[in-house]
């Protein structure tokens, strides 16, 4: 690495996947010297362990960041825009439903072509050292010494980094997060959900075309569980089948090739067909957990921080985790510029920006599992007020922008904010399904001119929309 000078901090990262390889990166950009330490071997030569999702999604959070260092387009190169979901019912057939407005998608890529493309991008820079097979095996959390154990040895050789600042990159199962539980005063929370996952596969044509339709996220909902796909740029899908760890129709319960082949053929027919050896990858692959993390705090004595999934794992039924931790960058990268470089102020304020809105995140994904899932139930209830949204957001888009919108295309609206609008609409929604005769008389307009005072009133100083929106 290039000398810099002495007033510029060196930072250590622990973590070399898409978190801390972007975060290495903006911190060299700003001139600081950056050395990041990897447990595993560098994923450029080597195949990532069963258990990491091999598809990921980026939408405006991920992509705000990934601008920031000019590195959206070659990104863009190797993604695949999904434009609409596509939801197969069990009975009902297939029903359509953009994303966005015209040419908005979110983007599919693989987990390690990502990590590939930041990874060589960091490589390139000029104040960035990458080291792999490095265990960390101790932080100290007021000085920001770290020791790690040098694993492609093989000699088990131990040494020390000292470093002004160390930011804990590792992911869910974070070292760093797991030493930090050793220091006074933090408070940590692991909840697992009932689901767990495995992935599946479905390959392209011999022509090398889609065998389902491209370009789309491929959603089989079936209550208490859940199959997805996503497209690949070869033209196959990445599919995942969520389903309870344990239960009458579970992991646990389907263990033999008979069952496997019954619940196929039951609650996937249509696509049962299109997956590559699905029984046998059933039964062979071990089903990953799903669970949430939440701790405080994030930062330790002004020196050491957690980022992305080390400071706030969660499920992926938005696709925001890696969104999320990109934006953690993002803002990071905002605050060095605010505040001068003056670290005693910047990790305050990261620490506090970031936490409620990863909280809120986190609950939201949460929660739309069972909103995902529940597509699949005839519920005349919700669908009625399904429709009532469908007809008022397309008369009135400004005050009424959806969770999913907000969430993944309108970046400028904060994950907290957008919690709050969803439950002001929830709130309004329960208003208008009280109304006597609902059913009958949804189509008038006096009920839409409810809803929309009421939204004038609570969402709008939220969002601040003009008075007269339309």
């Amino acid at each position: 690495m290039k000398d810099l000078p002495h007033d510029k901090a060196k930072v250590t990262i622990a973590g070399a996947g898409p978190v801390g390889s972007l975060l290495a990166i903006i911190l060299s950009r700003a001139g600081y010297r950056v050395e990041v330490f990897e447990s595993r071997p560098d994923p450029r030569v080597h195949s990532a362990p069963q258990g990491k999702s091999i598809n990921i999604t980026l939408s405006e959070r991920a992509w705000q960041a990934l601008e920031h260092i000019g590195f959206a387009d070659q990104i863009r190169h190797f993604a695949t825009p999904i434009y609409k979901q596509v939801i197969h019912h069990k009975a009902s057939g297939l029903c359509q439903r953009k994303y966005g407005e015209k040419s908005q998608a979110i983007w599919s890529i693989s987990r390690k072509k990502l990590t590939t493309l930041l990874l060589e991008q960091a490589q390139q820079e000029e104040h960035i050292a990458l080291h792999f097979e490095q265990r960390l095996t101790h932080i100290d959390f007021l000085s920001g010494c770290c020791s790690f154990s040098d694993l492609a040895s093989g000699k088990g050789v131990h040494k020390e980094i000292d470093a002004d600042l160390v930011f804990a990159a590792d992911g869910a199962f974070s070292k760093v997060r797991r030493l930090a539980q050793e220091t006074p005063r933090f408070s940590y929370s692991q909840h697992y959900m009932e689901q767990c996952y495995v992935e599946l596969t479905i390959a392209a044509n011999a022509d090398g075309s889609a065998k389902l339709l491209s370009n789309a996220y491929h959603l089989w909902p079936r209550e208490n569980f859940l199959l997805i796909a996503l497209p690949n740029s070869d033209g196959s899908f990445t599919c995942t089948l969520y389903l309870n760890y344990q239960g009458e129709v579970s992991f646990s319960s389907l263990n033999t090739t008979a069952l496997v082949t019954e619940f196929f053929e039951e609650y996937f027919a249509d696509i049962y067909p299109l997956l590559e050896h699905p029984v046998t990858e059933f039964l062979a692959k071990t089903a990953n957990p799903l669970f949430l993390v939440s701790v405080d705090p994030w930062v330790f004595n002004n020196k050491v921080s957690l980022i992305g999934d080390a400071a706030h794992a969660m499920v992926p039924f938005f696709g925001q985790g890696l969104n999320c931790s990109f934006e953690d960058c993002y803002q990071l990268a905002q605050l060095i510029k605010d505040y001068h470089d003056d670290w005693q102020k910047i990790l305050p304020a990261y620490y506090k920006q970031r936490k409620n809105n990863a909280d809120a995140i986190s609950k939201l994904s949460k929660a739309h599992f069972a909103d995902l899932s529940a597509q699949a139930l005839d519920n005349i209830d919700n669908q009625l007020a399904n429709n009532i949204v469908d007809k008022f957001t397309a008369k009135q888009p400004l005050l009424w922008p959806s969770l999913e919108k907000i969430i993944l295309f309108q970046p400028e609206v904060s994950y907290a904010k957008a919690r709050e609008v969803s439950a002001l609409q929830q709130k309004i929604m329960n208003e208008i399904m009280k109304i006597d005769d609902i059913h009958q008389c949804w189509q008038q307009p006096w009920i839409y001119q409810q809803i929309e005072q009421r939204a004038t009133e609570l969402i709008a100083p939220l969002l601040k929309i003009p008075n007269n929106p339309s």
